[in-house]
């Protein structure tokens, strides 16, 4: 049987948004009136049609009854406990407590200079940091359960002092466990849940909110020629099991947010293809981050204008990602981020 995939495109920005809003010619993202769409593709594994959305009604029943039930879910408010979704895009801003990440390996696996990164982060206007004391980068190997704890608790203790929202970064139970105590707002487990099986149970007793990735194999042998049948659909359709799994298992709030995997078992034509088409996992109906910064795909396209903090290609991939209705951005770099964004808004008020 045909399967259909709705995919939101042709998007108004600002003050252009609100007034297609008010005159129903466009539909917010997430309950967003400033960034909003008015045409959706319709997509099969064999085909694809892109439709103004005041076209719905003339489609075939059974692909509009699917349509319209995406686009309740495009368009619906999307909420995470704590976490405020009022001014978009919300900075998640990354803390690696490793000596061996693949950007900034060994500048914060000091208890002063974690603090430090901390502070800074937040001044710079993370609303999210994400702690992780253990490097997936492609090619690294595991460590110790303890090894990763230890990392990790060197900055839990001052983070929660500060009352902020913290995720933490990491794919073992073992350690989530340990955190707990630190009164955690979110699990970013990179390994979609899947390296440890006993992390749905921890998720499910816990009822923490979490980030499901997508990856395909490991750390180690993740950028080995991965291949797709179709990169868009195939993730899409993991999501979609993956979400049924967990609800098998027991877990039944909204409090997900999902994450392509940009990086994690992708080539640069795969990248590519993932973030020109984001937004057909709105669809999906729950909260969507990306992880763009600093990745390989920058210097793969920029070449000999290839730079070690790569922010110019991280502020462009962003700016992208957020007018295709990206809520969460995971970045080093937030100020130079932020900063960005907020010339590009001023830019685009009228």
């Amino acid at each position: 049987m045909q399967k259909y995939y709705t995919r939101a495109c042709n998007f108004y920005y600002n003050t252009a948004s609100k007034e297609n809003v008010k005159k129903k010619n466009s539909i917010p993202i997430g309950g967003n009136k400033s960034l909003s769409f008015d045409s959706i593709e319709i997509i099969t594994r064999s085909n694809k049609k892109k439709i103004n959305i005041k076209s719905i009604n003339n489609l075939p029943s059974k692909i509009k009854k699917k349509v319209l039930i995406d686009i309740n879910n495009i368009s619906k408010v999307k909420k995470i406990t704590n976490l405020k979704f009022n001014n978009l895009p919300i900075f998640m801003g990354i803390l690696n407590i490793t000596p061996d990440s693949f950007s900034d390996g060994g500048k914060y696996n000091k208890k002063d200079s974690a603090r430090k990164q901390i502070n800074k982060l937040i001044f710079d206007g993370a609303k999210i940091i994400d702690v992780g004391g253990e490097s997936t980068r492609p090619g690294s190997k595991e460590i110790l359960q303890t090894e990763e704890w230890l990392r990790v608790n060197k900055v839990m203790s001052y983070l929660k002092s500060k009352n902020f929202f913290t995720s933490l970064d990491t794919r073992k139970s073992f350690v989530m466990k340990k955190a707990l105590k630190y009164k955690l707002d979110l699990i970013n487990d990179v390994s979609g849940l899947s390296y440890d099986k006993e992390t749905i149970n921890f998720l499910k007793d816990s009822k923490l909110p979490f980030v499901l990735h997508h990856m395909k194999g490991n750390t180690e042998n993740m950028q080995k020629n991965p291949t797709y049948n179709n990169v868009l659909l195939d993730i899409y359709d993991y999501f979609e099991d993956k979400l049924q799994l967990i609800r098998r298992k027991g877990i039944k709030h909204n409090n997900i947010i999902l994450d392509p995997g940009i990086g994690f078992g992708k080539n640069m034509k795969h990248n590519i293809t993932l973030i020109n088409n984001i937004s057909i996992f709105h669809s999906l109906g729950l909260p969507l981050m990306l992880g763009i910064s600093r990745k390989k795909f920058i210097k793969d396209i920029s070449g000999q204008n290839d730079s070690k903090q790569r922010i110019g290609g991280t502020v462009s991939s962003s700016i992208f990602s957020m007018l295709q209705g990206i809520q969460i951005l995971r970045v080093h770099d937030v100020n130079e981020v932020r900063q960005g964004i907020k010339v590009f808004n001023k830019l685009n008020y009228n």
